[in-house]
């Protein structure tokens, strides 16, 4: 769990920008985080604790899963797993469509990379409504592999994503929630 120090040091970086991208939302910006290495490495930390010896691998959201999945990977000397929009990723891949406010939309893993029976932590930075992270967890079934975990720099409560999440995997964390 995230020391206070942690938890403040976030809040008092990470922005809040209203009506961006469309009116009624209330953006996170996190890019103010790698303006700072030591808080980065201190959240790479905390990350990389709640999985230590829990998982084999790491599949990461694009694209600012990539941003804290990649060094959490690292950290735990684990493989990373590119999970992609559609049409990013050359063939063989396996894919996954799942549901939009208004659409659909789909994404991408590579076939193989992933072997069955691994341990998997789906991260990405933000939870929101829980669909495009439940449309991850589909894609790491249909390859074999077992979601034994979710990490999120940022939750947004009251949208309630996690009840998506927990038919896969009861571990879900996050470091701040709103």
């Amino acid at each position: 769990m995230a020391s206070k120090e942690l938890i403040t040091a976030l809040e008092n970086t990470v922005l809040n920008i209203p009506d961006f991208p469309k009116p009624g939302i209330q953006f996170k910006d996190i890019s103010p985080i790698f303006l700072q290495p030591k808080l980065y490495e201190a959240v790479i930390e905390d990350l990389a604790a709640f999985s230590r010896g829990k998982i084999d691998v790491v599949c990461g959201i694009e694209s600012r899963g990539y941003l804290f999945g990649i060094a959490i990977a690292v950290a735990l000397g684990v493989p990373f797993i590119l999970i992609r929009k559609k049409g990013k990723l050359p063939p063989p891949f396996v894919s996954q469509s799942y549901e939009l406010e208004y659409g659909t939309s789909e994404i991408e893993m590579r076939e193989g990379q992933l072997k069955a029976g691994q341990r998997v932590l789906i991260h990405d930075d933000l939870l929101a409504t829980g669909g495009t992270t439940e449309a991850a967890a589909k894609l790491v079934q249909k390859q074999g592999g077992i979601v034994t975990q979710f990490s999120f720099l940022i939750g947004l409560k009251a949208l309630q994503g996690e009840s998506k999440l927990l038919p896969y995997a009861s571990e879900i964390y996050t470091i701040l929630d709103y």
